[in-house]
Order: C-alpha cells, then structure tokens, then sequence
C-alpha cells in the first residue's frame, strides 16, 4: 500500500471511529444501577461529599500506577534496539 492510501485509510478510521462515539446515545456511557443511584440521591450532603471524595481517592493509584508503567516504557525504550 502506497503513503498516500495508508493516509486516507487511517483518516477514514479515525473518521468513522468518532462517527460511532458521536452516533452513540449518552445514557451509555452513564450506565449504573437505579438503586445505587437513589441511594446516592436520598443521602445528606455530607454522605454525597464523602461520595465524590471517595471516587478521587479511588482514582489516584491506578493513575500513578500507568504513569509509572509509563515512565519505565520511555526510560527503557532503546534497550533492546542496539544495533549490532
């Protein structure tokens, strides 16, 4: 395949792939259970404070844990493309 056809193929992708996230109704990516959801909702204000602080604190480990995985990917990256 030529530069120039990869090139339009992969506009083509991208374009179709933010097609189908844009065509894509909103509930889906808001999919949780009723129940679970009207409990957050029936609770005092405090309870929905410690709610959206618990989700913070939930969301750091996974985080610095990619960032990690990451950062040793980029350190590392040329170890095992020496040249012979």
């Amino acid at each position: 395949m030529s530069g120039t056809k990869r090139g339009i193929a992969g506009f083509l992708g991208c374009a179709a792939a933010a097609l189908a996230v844009l065509a894509s109704p909103a509930a889906l990516y808001a999919q949780s259970c009723a129940m679970c959801y009207q409990s957050a909702a029936a609770s005092g204000p405090r309870s929905i404070h410690a709610l959206k602080v618990g989700i913070l604190i939930l969301m750091f480990p996974p985080l610095l844990i990619t960032a990690g995985v990451v950062y040793l990917a980029y350190r590392k990256r040329d170890q095992f493309n020496q040249n012979s």
